[in-house]
């Protein structure tokens, strides 16, 4: 299904740049799409600093570290190579890659540093779904039909706060949980908010450090909440 926001005239007059850091197939490994046949397109640029990032690599978008498009899609290993495309010159190297996958996860980085509404309306002309994987630090702009993952990203080195509108927008809360302590913090975070009852609450424990995933376990069944693992991880896929 297209939005209205997406008409085929709107999209070729939105002129968007975004720094592409990779793009990939696999598995979603986690929240609500896990298992589901997924094109990750990772976006370069990242002020959060999550202190337990294992995309570092896209945090900074030097100058110096742009590539040309057949470059990045060649990488065998992270780097912080970055090229940059339009929607339009992003949905036809989809295509021309010969990606089956239906399912598009915009992720990061940081993807909201970026409007997204043109590069999902783009995917969703061709027939695609969009998730986005975010931090709930910056405004959320996509086309309507988007899925939107926050986790809530509480107290990182970049110093920026959740935001309530990313919350409200958010079709699936999956917060990162370490100790009782972060519990707390979403509980703040929902009660400020006033989320949604059909919003989805996953709790997903930290480098699946056992005593998380415990706790995460354990507060999961208190609350009919969801438990998210990154069994991508235990695969040992991308």
């Amino acid at each position: 299904m297209v939005c209205d926001q997406c008409s085929l005239s709107s999209v070729i007059r939105m002129t968007s740049l975004y720094k592409i850091n990779e793009i990939f197939q696999t598995i979603q490994g986690e929240g609500v799409f896990t298992g589901v046949p997924s094109v990750f397109i990772r976006l370069q640029g990242c002020p959060v600093g999550c202190a337990w990032c294992d995309t570092k690599q896209t945090w900074e978008t030097d100058e110096a570290d742009r590539r040309e498009f057949q470059d990045v899609i060649m990488k065998t290993q992270d780097s912080p190579a970055w090229c940059e495309m339009t929607p339009e010159e992003i949905v036809k190297r989809y295509q021309e890659q010969g990606y089956t996958a239906k399912h598009i996860v915009i992720t990061g980085g940081e993807p909201c540093i970026y409007d997204l509404t043109a590069l999902s309306c783009a995917f969703e002309h061709v027939g695609c779904r969009c998730q986005i994987e975010t931090s709930g630090t910056s405004e959320i702009k996509a086309s309507e039909n988007t899925w939107v993952t926050v986790s809530p990203k509480i107290g990182m080195k970049g110093k920026l706060p959740v935001l309530t509108s990313a919350l409200l927008r958010a079709n699936e809360i999956k917060h990162p949980v370490g100790t009782l302590k972060d519990i707390e913090q979403l509980d703040t975070l929902l009660k400020q908010a006033r989320i949604p009852e059909e919003t989805i609450i996953a709790l997903q424990p930290i480098s699946q450090k056992q005593r998380a995933t415990e706790l995460c376990i354990q507060v999961c069944t208190e609350r009919n909440w969801r438990l998210s693992i990154q069994t991508h991880k235990y695969l040992s896929i991308a």
